[in-house]
């Protein structure tokens, strides 16, 4: 039963720490649109394009889903380059999107933001980069705690919803595409000259082609991994997403139990941020503790447990109408409990398919962005259609109940065949 501590004298250090800084500042940027639609929507109003719910939600989702399909190709990229080389390809594109939105500022167009959103998948695409070239040092015994560490970067969404409003707020919403240049400037250089990928006799390189792809599609694991993982980091980056924005509907009228003027929108979006971030802070710095219980107890039984109290927490939020504070309480449980499963996934995958990792990594983290798309612009659905949120919440939680039946469907099997000879715990 691994732990932290066991982590000491093996793998790399370094290239652990700045596979999670890599991921950190691109989840930052990925999800950046999200904190400051607003902003946007009133910037891009004051030049004339009013946007429409249909663009905004489109807005929103697009860094989200090009993400998701950018991962298998940055997956390709870590087989054929090697994992160092692709991330720094993609964290070029990264940059130079967030500059056009900077220097273009309040001249810039829908379809120019468009562009940018496109640009900003390359982030969400880190994924199937960094947690590869974290996993490639270590032993399968410690990859739940290796990729747990490393895909805490996710953190990032919350240093959004912290920070970027505010940013905003003083200096405008196009300084934070400034700042946020700046930061990934200095995270370019300083993974360029400490990450390193794993050498021959740590890990060897088996690149793979097209075919390799869609011999694993045939495989029922890999549907069965996306699903799981569609339905925890989706859940994760889509409510993530969404927050500012499902608090800005449901919950603005209590900002006036902090002495914040409700018409005052400017102070309102901040404090919404605030709340937001305190729940993403949940899922995110606990996705390490999701991978360390599965590594204890068993990715299955662990998934058993955090898809449970998805199922239920989230049930509760669409058909009971909880006082403020309550529901904030509820949303923090919910993405807690969708981090660790998070890490408990990630737990399951490389024992199940450690020589296509990278492959894998794309085609499940595909299927986690996807999923977020897909939740997304069911809430907005549901919020246009019926004026608010029951029917999109209780859809999640039906889908989540598909996962949990699904788990009893695949965990004889899995522990009978691969599960003996993975050197794990499933």
């Amino acid at each position: 039963m691994a732990g932290f501590k066991d982590l000491k004298g093996q793998g790399h250090a370094p290239t652990l720490f700045m596979a999670f800084l890599y991921f950190d500042m691109s989840f930052m940027v990925w999800t950046m649109l999200g904190p400051l639609s607003t902003e946007i929507a009133e910037a891009l109003a004051l030049g004339g394009h009013i946007m429409t719910a249909g663009e905004k939600a489109t807005l929103l989702s697009l860094p989200i889903l090009s993400g998701a399909i950018l991962r298998i190709v940055l997956g390709f990229g870590v087989d054929k380059l090697g994992a160092k080389m692709t991330a720094l390809m993609s964290q070029m594109v990264v940059i130079l999107s967030l500059l056009t939105a900077y220097l273009m500022g309040d001249s810039i167009t829908y379809d120019a933001l468009l562009l940018v959103a496109l640009g900003l998948g390359f982030a969400g695409a880190s994924f199937a980069v960094a947690l590869p070239q974290a996993g490639q040092w270590y032993p399968p015994k410690l990859q739940g705690v290796v990729l747990g560490i490393a895909g805490a970067g996710n953190i990032g969404v919350v240093i959004d919803f912290l920070f970027a409003p505010k940013i905003a707020e003083l200096w405008g919403w196009s300084a934070v595409f400034g700042v946020g240049a700046a930061m990934a400037i200095v995270v370019f250089i300083a993974y360029l000259f400490i990450a390193k990928n794993a050498p021959a006799d740590v890990y060897t390189a088996r690149p793979k082609k097209l075919k390799d792809y869609a011999k694993l599609l045939k495989d029922r694991d890999t549907w069965w991994f996306s699903l799981f993982y569609a339905i925890s980091f989706g859940g994760f980056v889509g409510f993530a997403g969404y927050m500012k924005v499902y608090l800005m509907n449901t919950y603005q009228a209590d900002m006036s139990a902090f002495g914040i003027d409700v018409f005052d929108e400017t102070n309102v979006k901040v404090i919404a941020g605030y709340f937001g971030a305190l729940c993403i802070f949940a899922g995110a710095v606990l996705r390490p503790v999701g991978g360390n219980t599965a590594d204890k107890i068993g990715g299955v039984k662990s998934l058993y447990f955090f898809y449970g109290m998805v199922a239920l927490l989230v049930t509760i939020t669409a058909t009971v109408e909880l006082p403020f504070f309550l529901a904030i309480f509820v949303l923090f449980l919910i993405m807690a409990n969708l981090g660790m499963a998070n890490g408990a996934v990630f737990q399951l995958v490389p024992q199940r398919f450690g020589k296509d990792i990278g492959i894998m990594t794309g085609l499940v983290g595909c299927a986690g962005g996807l999923g977020g798309t897909a939740l997304i612009k069911t809430l907005g659905w549901s919020k246009g259609t019926f004026g608010g949120y029951t029917e999109g919440f209780m859809i999640f939680a039906g889908v989540v109940v598909v996962a949990l039946i699904g788990l009893s469907l695949v965990k004889t099997r899995w522990r009978i065949t691969w599960g003996v000879r993975s050197g794990g715990i499933i």
